[in-house]
């Protein structure tokens, strides 16, 4: 099982990886962490890849969040590495050079919700259970939780979910904007792909540096955001893509872009 800890299937020009370890409800442990980082730094780096899915095995979790029993083994220093490694790991998901889908299948507690708010986009199946619980076992989230959830559903609605430790089913996630859509568990993966799918259609570059935009303008005033969304599309300007995008409306065709 260790050697399969988590899953990575690539299909055209998109990464499936999966948590694989549905008998602990797909909740991480020091090995699965690693793993996880592997294939991200991996992916990086994979021109060949242009949007990431993660989810999980089996059809009752995403992801339960930290392995307790193996937590409850760890030393004080051990728990301080954990921390430090799975918030670095969210951290690069985050700014990841390419759009990161979360499908998330079921339970996703605690770090699990934390590994989708993590992901640019989320996708829930009906029967998700999502929730910042860390509270009840009197400590906080510590993979970015207590920052990326007030800036996805707001300051308000955050403080409630994690000063109560409180799940919210899959209807209340998309009615607070946790997530961006809710479908049949059967018809996830095929929702996430079909989203995958048109974001392949759009321009290599052009996502990257969206993406950077977005995530860095967030952290700014509007004055430096504008200058860095500037910034952002000048890279795009000498592009063989842009000139393909241009030449492809004219021919009234869909364009080919190279990444290049």
């Amino acid at each position: 099982m260790s050697e399969n800890i988590l899953l990575a299937e690539y299909e055209d020009k998109i990464a499936i990886l999966k948590l694989n370890r549905p008998d602990v409800m797909n909740s991480f442990n020091f090995a699965l962490l690693n793993a996880l980082k592997k294939e991200i730094e991996s992916i990086r780096f994979n021109a060949g890849v242009r949007v990431v899915i993660i989810t999980g095995a089996g059809d009752k979790a995403f992801c339960s969040g930290a392995d307790l029993k193996e937590r409850a083994s760890l030393s004080e220093m051990q728990v301080k590495e954990f921390i430090f490694t799975i918030r670095n790991l969210f951290t690069s998901i985050q700014f990841l050079n390419k759009p990161v889908i979360a499908a998330v299948n079921g339970i996703a507690l605690g770090g699990g919700t934390e590994l989708s708010l993590a992901c640019d986009i989320r996708i829930a199946s009906e029967n998700a259970s999502m929730g910042l619980t860390e509270t009840r076992l009197a400590i906080i989230p510590g993979a970015g939780g207590t920052q990326r959830l007030p800036r996805i559903v707001g300051v308000a609605k955050a403080k409630e979910m994690i000063f109560t430790g409180k799940r919210v089913d899959a209807k209340e996630a998309l009615q607070i904007g946790l997530v961006n859509k809710v479908c049949k568990l059967e018809e996830l993966l095929y929702e996430c792909k079909k989203m995958a799918f048109e974001i392949c259609e759009t321009g290599p570059i052009a996502i990257e540096q969206a993406k950077y935009a977005i995530n860095f303008g967030l952290e700014s005033d509007i004055n430096t955001g504008l200058a860095i969304e500037s910034n952002a599309y000048w890279v795009t300007i000498p592009t063989q893509d842009r000139l393909e995008g241009l030449q492809a409306f004219r021919e009234k065709r869909k364009p080919v872009y190279q990444g290049k």
